[in-house]
């Protein structure tokens, strides 16, 4: 009976230790947040004059995993107005036929040997679509990810694809955890990520060109593999450029001798308010990103004057729980009741076998006051979780 008592409490005692050792305690640590809280974007929103703040505070609000504001802040640049389809107009478009986009893509892409896809550079949904379909892509021979948003020259991250995973000094719109995710994605799938960006250039016919030269040499260098290109806004138009001549998409065609596949996220783009879509979008009410197709179940394209475009995706509206997107089937509520700090607080989620002084992060959530709910995409996986103010931070560990 004495040996079962002792027995006892040992078993106890040693559920004890487990116990606390599984129990997270947050620490507190040196970190600098390279993120803005959303009253310093809005504090220098109010002290510029320039005509593009609107589109700078719309990346700002991006980078850190604030759609819902970059939505509003992209709309103040271009404001948007309620256009209708007629009832007649409406039942015209809802008997044109659609596919899953994904599936289009895959199909033709089987055919090509460059695609070329676009993002608007305060969209975190274009790059989500990208990262969904690197792995069929994969499959299918590409190997090569160009990515316009990284730095090039002596800008350039040359550890990128050892590291397997961007840092803060990546690039800059890289700095959004949604494109962090998609470089962290093609990383792990095998993919060889590099930059193509113009160093010396502006803007212009120049750039135009040195981005399809710098895409020419990867396509030399490994001329049995496929590429796929994310770039931003109309880069990816073939055909004549009203300013550019032709743009970067037209200049691979004119320098590689490849006719690539270009796909158009940016021109039925949601809004800040879904009133204000576009009345293609409101008709067709899509639950899943959509390519119209033609009699013959090929792809229309998209025609803008003498440039264009093989595929036009058409994308549903973005899901949000207390104002934040959402990107995961589940995505996490972390529970701060046992942080004393003063808010607004910035809360950072990192893979644990990153760095995360340096990483981009896999989310960011902020919370103004302790009323507000933290909510992160996070799939399965162990993660560093940091709370800043800024003043001070604390870290801890989650596993989902």
């Amino acid at each position: 009976m004495k040996f079962l008592k002792i027995h006892l409490v040992f078993c106890l005692s040693i559920c004890f230790i487990i116990s606390c050792k599984q129990k997270t305690i947050p620490k507190k640590i040196n970190y600098a947040l390279p993120y803005k809280f959303n009253y310093e974007i809005e504090q220098q929103l109010a002290k510029d004059s320039m005509p593009w703040r609107f589109q700078i505070a719309a990346s700002e609000y991006t980078l850190k995993g604030n759609y819902k504001d970059a939505l509003r802040m992209w709309d103040s640049v271009f404001p948007p107005r309620e256009l209708l389809y007629s009832s007649r107009e409406i039942d015209s478009v809802r008997k044109i036929k659609t596919k899953s986009a994904r599936e289009i893509i895959i199909s033709e892409a089987k055919e090509n040997r460059i695609v070329i896809i676009n993002e608007a550079h305060h969209s975190s949904k274009h790059r989500v679509f990208t990262k969904e379909l690197l792995n069929d892509l994969y499959v299918n021979g590409y190997r090569h990810l160009g990515l316009e948003a990284l730095g090039n020259g002596a800008n350039l991250d040359s550890l990128l694809n050892q590291r397997k995973y961007p840092i803060q000094n990546s690039g800059y719109y890289t700095k959004d955890p949604q494109f962090g995710n998609l470089i962290r994605e093609a990383l792990r799938i095998g993919f060889h990520v590099f930059a193509y960006e113009d160093t010396f250039s502006n803007n212009g016919k120049e750039r135009e060109i040195t981005q399809a030269k710098n895409v020419q040499k990867v396509s030399s260098q490994f001329p049995k593999d496929k590429i796929l290109l994310h770039c931003g806004f109309d880069h990816a138009l073939e055909g004549t450029h009203k300013s550019w001549g032709k743009a970067m998409a037209a200049r691979i065609k004119e320098f590689t001798f490849i006719d690539p596949l270009t796909i158009n996220q940016v021109v039925y783009d949601e809004k800040s308010y879904p009133n204000f879509n576009h009345p293609l979008m409101k008709a067709l009410n899509v639950e899943e990103p959509t390519v119209l197709i033609d009699e013959n179940n090929k792809p229309i394209r998209y025609h803008r004057g003498d440039s264009w475009n093989d595929i036009f995706v058409i994308h549903p509206n973005t899901k949000f729980t207390e104002n934040k997107a959402i990107w995961v089937e589940k995505p996490t509520k972390i529970n701060l009741s046992t942080f004393k700090v003063a808010y607004p607080i910035m809360v950072l989620a990192y893979l644990k076998n990153e760095d995360f002084s340096n990483a981009i992060p896999v989310d960011i959530s902020e919370l103004k006051d302790e009323n507000d709910t933290c909510i992160l995409n996070l799939e399965k996986g162990a993660y560093n979780i940091v709370v800043t103010n800024s003043s001070e931070s604390y870290i801890f560990t989650k596993t989902i």
